[in-house]
């Protein structure tokens, strides 16, 4: 993939631009969060519309020349509605922060309280955390997992959801390995006469292709993310019934931002159809195979993974027990070297600083649309041991860089 025009006028910046190229061919990308959308998500991207405000919702802008504009937006909402069966969608937030955003915007006042997971348990920033705007305007109270099986308790929800009496309730999480049961939250929910927000970010291909159960017709509210496991423009999506759909839109438009990124939103309509593609449901069960190979591999090596497995695209693994003295930093940055790129992650029950926590979190999305398997994955989870139970060995990460190398030739990205 070269960058001729770029080249041709900023070198600097195209040589940034292939030098990204090569370090995602020549590398495992491994953060949860992340993925490789098409070469047509790309071009879609990268289109004209970058040149276009369309203000407002389609047949409803306030400028003119919105035609194809209205187009766009409008093939994004009708493939999002096929996928999700969702009766409202907004495809216009930039983000799944602001998605979140929207929602609260729609349903909330200052002051009022919002009960979501904790961060280092596997919640999100946006969930309420104090160096979020959502942390600085409402009052927050938030659950945990239990520290011992790593999964949501229930019923100590409902308990602390009866104590605290939240306006909304946040399920859906950054770094929860397993399914979620939407209808029990949206009971504790309906018990305390507060909204249910469900946060499917990580998680929106997966329900998309039916291989985790969806919120959507079971919580008030849907958001998520639209390039992680969906592989769509980046961005994010609010879904609802149609009780809300004029507070949701007004809440997007002009609540909490201004011109839509049109460009970003035909992105969002490339995937979304790409996802309707029968060929996308086998593609998100390889995310969970892939996932669960790997979780296998790491429990086979000796590594504590968090909740014993996972039913989702991502791994939590905890090396307080296996590898006392080795942090998560100090084993993102060894994998990195190693060309392997995951996260440092913070478990259930963290000790140490959220800067430099306990534990790591290795995703699959990526590499399953590069086309590895389960096979593969093991022996992905095996070099991952290698390099965490020899941090600091330059002959074993240089060994595995080889091998990173050889896998990456074998699964190229771009050709």
């Amino acid at each position: 993939m070269e960058y001729s025009e770029v080249r041709e006028t900023d070198p600097a910046v195209a040589d940034a631009l292939e030098g990204e190229v090569r370090r995602q061919q020549d590398t495992l990308a491994m953060i949860a969060s992340e993925n490789h959308v098409s070469e047509a998500v790309l071009e879609a991207q990268g289109s004209a519309l970058t040149n276009k405000y369309a203000e407002g919702y389609p047949g409803k802008r306030y400028y003119a020349g919105c035609e194809f504009a209205d187009d766009v937006e409008e093939l994004a909402i009708e493939r999002a509605t096929e996928l999700w069966g969702a009766e409202h969608v907004n495809v216009q937030p930039h983000s799944g922060t602001q998605a979140n955003m929207a929602v609260y915007l729609a349903t909330l006042e200052p002051g009022d309280k919002i009960l979501s997971l904790e961060l280092e348990h596997g919640g999100h920033l946006s969930h309420g955390h104090p160096a979020n705007f959502t942390g600085q305007l409402f009052e927050v109270e938030q659950y945990d997992v239990d520290t011992e099986t790593g999964y949501i308790d229930y019923e100590a929800l409902a308990e602390q959801a009866d104590e605290f009496d939240p306006d909304i309730i946040v399920s859906g999480y950054s770094a929860y390995p397993r399914e979620v049961e939407w209808e029990r939250i949206q009971a504790v929910a309906d018990a305390v006469d507060a909204y249910h927000l469900a946060d499917i970010a990580h998680i929106t291909g997966l329900v998309a292709a039916g291989v985790h159960d969806s919120p959507v017709g079971v919580a008030d509210f849907v958001t998520g993310s639209t390039h992680k496991t969906i592989r769509a423009g980046r961005g994010g999506i609010v879904m609802c019934g149609e009780e809300h759909a004029g507070d949701i839109d007004a809440a997007v438009f002009p609540g909490g931002q201004g011109g839509p990124l049109m460009h970003n939103i035909a992105g969002k309509a490339v995937g979304f159809g790409e996802a309707l593609d029968p060929a996308f449901d086998e593609y998100a069960q390889q995310v969970v195979d892939n996932a669960e190979a790997l979780a296998e591999s790491f429990a086979d090596n000796g590594l504590e993974v968090v909740s014993g497995g996972t039913d989702t695209h991502l791994v939590l693994v905890d090396l307080r027990e296996s590898h006392p003295d080795t942090s998560g930093g100090d084993a993102e940055e060894a994998l990195a070297e190693a060309g392997i790129v995951l996260n440092a992650n913070t478990v259930p029950g963290e000790t140490r600083s959220p800067f430099d926590p306990s534990g790591i979190r290795a995703g699959t999305p990526a590499l399953t649309t590069r086309g590895f398997d389960e096979a593969a994955l093991r022996e992905v989870g095996d070099l991952i041991y290698r390099v965490v139970d020899n941090v600091g060995d330059e002959s074993v990460i240089a060994e595995v860089r080889e091998r990173v190398g050889e896998l990456t030739d074998a699964h190229p990205l771009y050709e």
